[in-house]
């Protein structure tokens, strides 16, 4: 397993490398303190490490994937020190942390993702909207873990190439507001589980006023009525789809109906109305013959088919999302660190909880400089999250509120 540095870079001050005021404000405290009711992990008794710091620590995990365990808390704790005093924190050894992070488990973190991380853009959100549509796309990856027998047990691995062992890995599924990359509905499991699996309790997250794009490999008739959230559809097809043309319109697109299978063609039940829209991109080197879109926009008045084709590639703003998660939030060859597979998914929601602070910082940003918030660098915005100086009055060691 790659090595953790012990600290952080020379010359950098601990005071300037937490950003707790970033963080509080998109994952508020008592938005922690209702989960952590709930889920029933509150601490109990007054510790060194209560449930409520630990939250937060799970969080700032994410923000500091090259620095150890006990720097990270060392991290957290300096931007509380001024409140209490050099003697009022004790920065707990790696065994604490564990036993901490332990008793906390997963469940607090997944909840608050839940009940947090939502799409952000307004309609002053630039890129974020097509005509009346809030934009989301659907897609999934991997990350890797950290490589011991129970993470290997808990989540499988790829097959080994060129001599080496593989890392095990957890597999995920989510949506992405287009506008904002943020990152919600996620759902994780294991390698070998297929991302049309998790897909369909992502798309739960749907709602009217959406329109999802989805490339060909989530395609399918179960999928398509799984989305059945009041959201509209823009997918690709498979170019061995039997589509039968069933109405011209004006554009060059065509309505057709899809069916669970060919024993349901042959009767005429279960089907699904969609509009078909196929183009080629010309000139384009690697382009594939065909282009073939499937929509519940049925009225080419309120998405003309040229509109459709060129907006189906804004899909490709999930590709950034995801790249932000793996390589400039976490780092590209640092590997989830956590030990067990319980702490591995506790991780992987502090992940995607520092990602959405990051990302709602910017979005903040570009609003008050009318700028699409694609044009601002994440990788600048996770610096300046790392170095902003606290101001966390909320949230002593002792998990106690500080007196007025």
């Amino acid at each position: 397993m790659a090595g953790i540095p012990a600290g952080l870079p020379a010359g950098v001050r601990l005071s300037d490398h937490i950003s707790l005021g970033v963080i509080a404000r998109a994952v508020p405290p008592e938005r922690v303190r209702e989960v952590l009711a709930e889920t029933g992990r509150a601490s109990a008794r007054e510790r060194d490490l209560p449930a409520q710091v630990m939250v937060y620590y799970a969080i700032a995990l994410a923000l500091y994937m090259g620095s150890s365990t006990r720097e990270v808390l060392r991290c957290l704790l300096e931007g509380l020190r001024w409140l209490w005093g050099a003697e009022a924190v004790k920065v707990a050894g790696k065994s604490g942390i564990s036993q901490a992070r332990t008793r906390l488990g997963e469940a607090p973190l997944r909840r608050l993702y839940e009940r947090v991380v939502q799409p952000v853009a307004t309609r002053a959100t630039k890129g974020a909207w097509y005509r009346t549509w809030r934009l989301v796309s659907l897609d999934g990856s991997c990350l890797d873990v950290a490589d011991t027998e129970a993470n290997r047990a808990g989540f499988g691995a790829p097959g080994a190439s060129r001599g080496e062992s593989a890392f095990p890995q957890l597999r995920f599924v989510a949506l992405v507001e287009n506008g904002t990359h943020v990152l919600f509905g996620a759902r994780l499991g294991r390698f070998a589980d297929g991302e049309t699996t998790l897909a369909r309790d992502v798309l739960a997250a749907l709602r009217p006023g959406m329109l999802c794009l989805a490339d060909r490999q989530f395609f399918g008739h179960a999928l398509w009525q799984a989305a059945a959230t009041g959201a509209d559809l823009l997918w690709r097809g498979r170019h061995n789809l039997r589509l039968p043309r069933e109405a011209a319109l004006a554009d060059g697109s065509c309505l057709t109906t899809i069916y669970p299978s060919d024993k349901d063609r042959r009767h005429r039940q279960g089907g699904v109305r969609v509009r078909v829209v196929e183009y080629r991109l010309e000139g384009v080197a690697g382009a594939e013959p065909l282009y073939r879109l499937l929509s519940t926009i049925l009225d080419p008045q309120q998405a003309p088919a040229a509109e459709l084709a060129a907006l189906y590639h804004e899909r490709w703003e999930i590709e950034g999302a995801l790249a932000e998660l793996k390589t400039r939030l976490r780092g590209a060859r640092v590997v989830l660190r956590s030990k067990t597979p319980e702490l591995v998914r506790q991780e992987f929601w502090g992940l995607l909880l520092a990602h959405f602070a990051v990302r709602g910082l910017m979005h903040e940003a570009a609003l008050k400089a009318d700028e699409d918030p694609d044009r601002l660098c994440f990788s600048h915005a996770v610096r300046v999250v790392r170095r902003k100086l606290p101001l966390f009055a909320a949230l002593p060691p002792s998990g106690q509120a500080r007196p007025a």
